[in-house]
């Protein structure tokens, strides 16, 4: 896995907390059985910054705790036709996740676990929504949690 990691937060990123984000995208994309080559970048931001993002891309001004932007979606206008051979030799670009430090910060004390349970939620979270998971419907939202709560479990971030 091909992982970018970017910190614009103010106080800047712990080690830590960037080791657990390399941890548990390695830990999904080999639970998802996706290729070696995959890239993923994901930006560490404080609330101001998503609050802007927010507004711009989904029309909500307020801050959000995760937000991904699938390089791959279902949007036929945006299909690229290309010889299969030369498709497998491009590594698979998965997208962006984009996650408020503070939010962070201010949902784990609410809901009362870890910081780094917190992170790795959000992490997974926005990872899945990169791979097509999503939860509008019920049985996809059961779909999607329950594989999320199987890495964050199998990574040592039980609830």
């Amino acid at each position: 896995m091909d992982l970018e990691l970017y910190d614009q937060t103010a106080a800047g990123a712990a080690a830590a907390d960037l080791q657990l984000i390399r941890d548990l995208i390695a830990a999904a994309g080999q639970e998802l059985k996706l290729r070696e080559d995959t890239e993923v970048s994901v930006t560490l931001m404080n609330n101001d910054e998503i609050q802007k993002i927010n507004e711009q891309y989904r029309g909500v001004d307020r801050p959000t705790d995760v937000i991904s932007f699938a390089m791959h979606d279902d949007d036929a206008d945006d299909v690229i036709v290309m010889d299969p051979e030369m498709a497998a030799e491009m590594p698979l670009n998965l997208g962006d996740i984009m996650i408020s430090v503070d939010k962070v910060d201010e949902q784990a004390r609410f809901l009362q676990h870890s910081r780094e349970r917190e992170l790795g939620y959000l992490v997974v979270h926005g990872f899945l929504h990169l791979n097509g998971y999503d939860h509008l419907q019920p049985a996809d939202e059961q779909e999607m949690f329950g594989l999320q709560r199987k890495i964050l479990d199998d990574y040592g971030l039980a609830k």
